[in-house]
């Protein structure tokens, strides 16, 4: 299962993640983010709200988004170990 809820305040646009980004869970979301560049010119935030699993292929398309200006924000321990590593692994390039 992976659900993500749209939020929109303050000219920031926030998205709450849950549950595994893995799979086709990965598709979905990239799929939801091209199309959001293709209209929006506010800022995004995701945050990984009640993400239980992260796999190669999510943490990617995590660091891709970070890259192009995506707000990543972890909350539980082992998402905030993910976003440190996303920010470590951006920052030494």
């Amino acid at each position: 299962m992976f659900k993500i809820t749209v939020n929109q305040a303050d000219n920031t646009e926030t998205w709450e993640l849950e549950g595994k980004l893995s799979g086709e869970w990965v598709t979905e979301l990239e799929r939801c983010w091209k199309e959001r560049q293709s209209r929006l010119d506010v800022p995004l935030q995701v945050r990984l709200k009640a993400i239980s699993y992260i796999d190669a292929a999510g943490k990617q398309l995590l660091a891709r988004m970070h890259e192009a200006g995506v707000g990543i924000v972890g909350c539980g321990c082992m998402t905030k170990a993910v976003v440190e590593e996303i920010s470590r692994s951006l920052n030494s390039n």
